[in-house]
């Protein structure tokens, strides 16, 4: 996927939610966000929007002094977590535990704070779990799956981190051993190394960084030994729309999980705004 003109009012809303999460200093705010155009300005559109996102939130992080999504990937950490024995028992008493774990993984990819300012997690697991997947691609899954016993699980945002854990104790319980990775440092509300350590999804599985704080999983801006872990993952699970941008054309055995957010990505999809997806590459 490459910037498309519908990108750029996306960009300024999405600086405009970390700025009001990181300050109350409203000259600050403005200093920034003037800061942020000249970034805008600059951007090289044959890139995704993921490679423009991450110029923009490293400006707001360095003019801040700090992490502004901090606070709020803790407090959604500790929702979701209130929500888990819940679900955990959803997915035990499911004929389809695979089948669940994967429809609340994707409910969980609501957890966005980088493009919503609030987000209706029990409404999103209502459709999860009641309505079709607009790609629906569980039956070449569930066989992939049959055929390896390692995978490379790539995680999205905070919150929705612990409902990535039901999937992975799901597919652990099935006999697969599940290495999950976060990134390096970071950016937005995605998921850190300490994200998984509040999740619990450390003492799941191993967990690994991508050595990167970019926006979904730019390879090139990858560490090498990521970038080993992902050449030799006999199979991919890939979380969000960051990771969908940026890995879509990768020559690699993945299937993306996420909902589709924005217009541009729908455009590109074919779909509405908002559609669930489990897509092969």
């Amino acid at each position: 996927m490459r910037v498309d003109i519908d990108c750029f009012p996306c960009f300024l809303r999405q600086s405009i939610i970390a700025l009001r999460l990181g300050t109350e200093d409203k000259a600050l705010q403005e200093l920034i966000l003037k800061s942020i155009l000249e970034v805008i300005r600059n951007t090289d559109v044959s890139k995704t929007p993921a490679h423009i996102t991450t110029f923009i939130h490293r400006k707001i992080r360095e003019m801040l002094n700090k992490d502004p999504f901090k606070e709020i990937k803790s407090e959604y950490n500790h929702i979701a977590l209130g929500l888990y024995p819940g679900l955990k028992e959803m997915v035990e008493k499911s004929p389809d535990p695979l089948l669940t774990g994967t429809r609340l993984s994707v409910a969980g990819n609501v957890i966005d704070f980088g493009i919503f300012t609030s987000v209706d997690i029990d409404g999103t697991i209502r459709r999860a779990m009641n309505n079709e997947f607009a790609v629906d691609d569980y039956d070449v899954f569930r066989d992939a799956l049959s055929r390896t016993d390692n995978i490379l699980y790539l995680t999205d945002n905070a919150g929705e981190i612990v409902f990535d854990r039901l999937l992975i104790e799901t597919l652990i319980s099935l006999g697969k051993r599940v290495t999950a990775v976060v990134k390096g440092s970071p950016v937005i509300n995605d998921a850190i190394l300490e994200d998984a350590e509040e999740s619990g999804l450390t003492e799941v599985c191993e967990v690994i960084d991508n050595g990167s704080e970019a926006v979904g999983t730019i390879l090139d801006w990858t560490s090498p030994s990521f970038q080993e872990a992902f050449k030799n993952a006999p199979l991919i699970i890939s979380k969000g729309q960051g990771n969908f941008e940026t890995l879509i054309g990768a020559e690699k055995k993945i299937f993306f999980l996420f909902q589709s957010k924005c217009d541009v990505v729908s455009k590109e999809l074919g779909l509405p705004t908002g559609s669930m997806l489990l897509k092969k590459s």
